[in-house]
């Protein structure tokens, strides 16, 4: 089965839309004739991205704002898909961002700031839209990330974030398989995205330079056609872009190598990515 007939008809919902992944999973779903549900922040994006799809052919998208930080809001997204598509069948928690900064920069107010979004974001995601995926048998995907195998130093908020989801998912797959539901956890390595230019207070600077050098960056059109049949396909997990399935090979079968790199990367006072100014 394709994945085009997998998710043709079927009422989707995505969470961090209006950017990267999210995005780009949106377009390609109405591509496919899903009826998707966009919700994100920014509402100018989420309009222009809606008008884009149309333009394409699709199914127009419902529109629905929301903070996954905030108790009650995607419980109203949740309301808002149902009653527009008359049912939800897959939810994608994809909205998440990065506080980058060694251990001793940081405050335990950061490692909460990234919990609420990256950790609990996800669960009130879950936790809103379980009752009518279990209804309808439906899926749940987790955005996860290479980042939940391979800590690397000055990432440790948002590498433990991915810990976490990576532990939620694996604990609640064959909880909600009893159910009829499946879960997939996807887990990319570098995309190109947004996530990169937001600060530690999950502002956004579009201005802020791309810090990964361009070959290491996968483009976000095939990895989300991975994501989409990993989804249709029902796995449990999908560790998307070549790099990344070498780095979490790595920290199966060798492990002192991305022990040794991140004690060089540490000496060099530098981390994987870096801190944009939130001047």
């Amino acid at each position: 089965m394709s994945y085009g007939n997998f998710f043709r008809g079927k009422s989707v919902l995505i969470t961090g839309a209006s950017s990267g992944i999210g995005r780009t999973l949106a377009l390609q779903l109405g591509a496919v004739g899903a009826k998707v549900t966009l919700t994100a922040r920014r509402a100018e994006l989420l309009a222009t991205l809606a008008d884009e799809m149309v333009s394409a052919g699709a199914v127009r998208p419902l529109i629905s704002t929301c903070d996954v930080t905030r108790d009650g809001d995607l419980e109203r997204v949740v309301t808002d898909a149902v009653s527009a598509f008359s049912g939800l069948d897959v939810v994608f928690a994809n909205a998440g961002f990065g506080v980058v900064g060694f251990f001793n920069r940081l405050e335990v107010a950061d490692y909460r700031r990234q919990f609420e979004t990256n950790v609990f974001g996800v669960l009130r995601t879950l936790k809103a839209s379980e009752a009518e995926i279990t209804r309808r048998k439906g899926n749940i995907v987790i955005m996860g990330s290479v980042a939940g195998y391979c800590a690397t130093p000055g990432n440790s908020p948002y590498c433990m974030s991915k810990f976490a989801l990576r532990a939620l998912a694996r604990s609640i797959t064959p909880e909600l398989a009893r159910a009829g539901v499946r879960v997939t956890l996807i887990s990319p390595g570098f995309v190109a995205s947004n996530i990169r230019k937001v600060d530690n207070s999950d502002r956004f600077h579009p201005e802020a330079p791309e810090p990964m050098p361009a070959w290491i960056v996968a483009d976000t059109q095939q990895v989300c056609r991975h994501i989409l049949r990993a989804v249709a396909a029902g796995r449990a997990e999908a560790i998307v872009t070549g790099h990344g399935k070498l780095l979490v090979g790595i920290e199966r079968f060798a492990p002192w190598i991305l022990r040794l790199a991140g004690r060089r990367m540490a000496a060099r006072g530098r981390g994987h990515r870096t801190e944009v100014d939130a001047s």
